[in-house]
């Protein structure tokens, strides 16, 4: 998939056999569920309680990515107080995507080297030219990554204020707890509410599996379609582009071209047109005082980097 190594260089290292078991698990169960919760859509056997924990868990944990995650975590763009601090990255634990730091490092990284070799998830970088090429670059770009890219691993060098943060360092290293509340959490809420084993099952499956499987697809999409199709209205040196479709379900992350172009931005959306879900939260987080140091882009940085 990748160019061969340059002679006299050894070769990038690449994912163990341990790391792709758990990607196929990770990627085929909640696949599975979705057509197992198609079915059962057809047969009417879901409820209110179902479709409510889809969309709320879909939102929350969502958001432990897009703001805490990303903006938050990965490009410092606000700093919270730290019961929230800690709850959105929870959340972004729960959500699947790797623990807190390796989250970081590999999308640092991904912002070091975007769409040059070296970029983690980049669908241009050594899959040559024509259809064929760009199949292979959006599969890569979109999961293929994730079975051959060894996590995270610089951590010192691109994640040093990471490990020195206790928090981060906690919650980083307890990934596996809240990694499986993700799961637990929709089955008690669903036993709850409906006082039934079966409840809590189906609570499981749409809150839990599929949600996971929305969650985890939107995110790849970012990687993936905002890196091929969409909109470039400023200079850039990479191919990241906006693409209005994903904005609402990517909580606004879609507007990937202009955090390209100012990374360290807590708002993606660039006026009231850009629909910014994540970007609006941290507005409002920013009046009620749970947010300090917001960075902001100013209208004559805008000036200067429109094409």
């Amino acid at each position: 998939m990748s160019e061969p190594a340059a002679a006299g260089h050894a070769p990038e290292p690449t994912a163990g056999w341990a790391q792709k078991t758990v990607m196929l698990v990770v990627t085929v169960v909640p696949f599975v569920a979705v057509l197992a919760a198609v079915a059962l859509l057809w047969n009417l056997a879901v409820s209110w309680v179902d479709l409510a924990l889809l969309v709320v868990l879909y939102m929350l944990m969502g958001l432990g990515v897009t703001v805490g995650y990303h903006r938050m975590l990965t490009h410092r763009a606000f700093e919270a107080v730290a019961p929230l601090k800690a709850a959105l990255l929870v959340l972004g634990s729960m959500s699947l995507q790797g623990s807190p730091i390796n989250w970081a490092v590999d999308h640092r990284q991904h912002h070091a080297h975007s769409d040059k070799e070296g970029d983690p998830h980049s669908p241009h970088a050594g899959f040559g030219h024509g259809i064929g090429g760009q199949l292979r670059g959006l599969w890569h770009a979109h999961m293929g990554w994730l079975f051959v890219h060894p996590h995270a691993m610089d951590k010192k060098r691109l994640a040093r204020d990471l490990l020195e943060d206790r928090m981060v360092r906690f919650i980083d290293r307890t990934f596996i707890l809240w990694a499986v509340l993700g799961f637990a959490l929709p089955f008690l809420l669903g036993y709850a509410v409906t006082q039934s084993l079966w409840g809590g099952l189906t609570g499981l499956l749409w809150g839990g599996l599929v949600r996971l499987f929305f969650n985890h697809h939107v995110t790849w999409s970012v990687n993936s379609i905002c890196h091929f199709f969409g909109r470039r209205p400023f200079a850039a040196y990479d191919h990241s582009t906006n693409n209005w479709m994903l904005a609402i379900p990517s909580l606004g992350e879609a507007w990937h071209h202009n955090h390209h172009v100012f990374p360290s931005s807590a708002f993606h959306g660039l006026g009231w047109r850009q629909v910014d879900i994540s970007g609006w939260l941290i507005a409002i987080w920013e009046k009620l005082g749970l947010v300090h140091n917001v960075r902001r882009v100013t209208p004559d940085q805008i000036a200067r980097k429109l094409t």
